[in-house]
């Protein structure tokens, strides 16, 4: 954790931690059940059904989620065993909304490929059909998952470059905030850029498989900032060699932290190492807020992000 959230959490709690940065084994999900009163999990951490299901009421009553996101953690098997979850919205919003922004500019203006190019030493300067890519401006863009990051990638999209939001949401999105369309998926698909901002979890596993992938266009660029699941990696990579969309940016994979071999050696594949919310600012807001609900459960009030 930023260390002006470890200053916050030991004034409060009594700390145990780890300096291993990578994520908690499933035993070791177990026995941290029975070790403390409460954890600190970032989205790594497999807490998973199996996992509670090793442990009879646990010591641990409380998972506060150093994140948005909660797909690693089963929240009905940790309320069973008497386990509460929070998360962190709101913080990491406009962060991952940027990233998305990011993405979309570096896939379609070529701009990780024109590095490469510079740093190898292979630029022979400028000339009229170097490089060409794609203008974002004025472009449509379909935003899967209509949520606070959705409608705050729409903004910038809308605002900042000219675009025509059009979006998929499971549920009516009454005041999206911008001038923009409700549309069936197949539509929100058939944009000029496609962005995924759906939550991960098992109702969203492989949404964009090779049906979804054929329904978009040869010209388009799909963008995941989301959970690396939600697109079946296989079926992109399929979509991209065989020229059913122009390019991808991902900031998410589906076996974190593998990259398929085949989308490193692709040129129109923008490939970030999970950078969605890695501002200073941004981490140290996830972390005091994730402080905040612990704060909060242990002094028997209400929490301000129970999921």
């Amino acid at each position: 954790m930023p260390g002006k959230v470890i200053a916050e959490a030991i004034r409060h709690f009594s700390l145990t931690i780890r300096e291993d940065t990578t994520p908690l084994t499933q035993q070791a999900c177990i026995d941290s059940l029975h070790q403390y009163d409460a954890i600190l999990p970032t989205l790594g951490d497999p807490f998973s059904a199996g996992v509670f299901a090793e442990n009879h009421a646990p010591r641990c009553r409380l998972l506060a989620n150093f994140g948005v996101g909660y797909n690693h953690i089963d929240v009905a098997a940790a309320k069973a065993a008497g386990v509460i979850v929070s998360n962190t919205p709101g913080a990491v919003t406009d962060a991952t909304a940027d990233i998305a922004l990011t993405l979309m500019l570096m896939t379609a203006r070529r701009v990780g490929e024109g590095e490469r190019m510079l740093r190898a030493g292979e630029w022979g300067g400028w000339h009229p059909t170097q490089l060409l890519g794609t203008h974002m401006s004025g472009k449509s863009l379909g935003i899967i998952g209509m949520g606070r990051i959705g409608k705050a990638i729409a903004k910038r999209a809308h605002y900042g470059f000219g675009m025509e939001v059009r979006f998929f949401n499971r549920n009516p999105v009454a005041n999206p905030g911008l001038p923009s369309e409700q549309v069936e998926m197949a539509k929100a698909l058939a944009a000029d850029f496609v962005v995924i901002a759906v939550p991960g979890g098992p109702a969203t596993h492989h949404l964009i498989d090779a049906e979804a992938l054929a329904q978009m266009r040869p010209h388009a660029f799909l963008i995941n900032i989301a959970r690396g699941d939600i697109v079946e990696e296989q079926a992109l990579i399929d979509a991209l060699q065989n020229e059913v969309i122009a390019g991808a940016g991902l900031d998410v994979y589906e076996h974190e932290p593998n990259v398929a071999p085949a989308l490193m050696l692709m040129e129109n594949v923008t490939l970030l190492p999970h950078l969605g919310t890695a501002a200073t600012e941004v981490r140290e807001a996830m972390g005091l807020m994730a402080v905040e609900n612990l704060v909060a459960f242990f002094d028997g009030k209400p929490l301000p992000n129970l999921v």
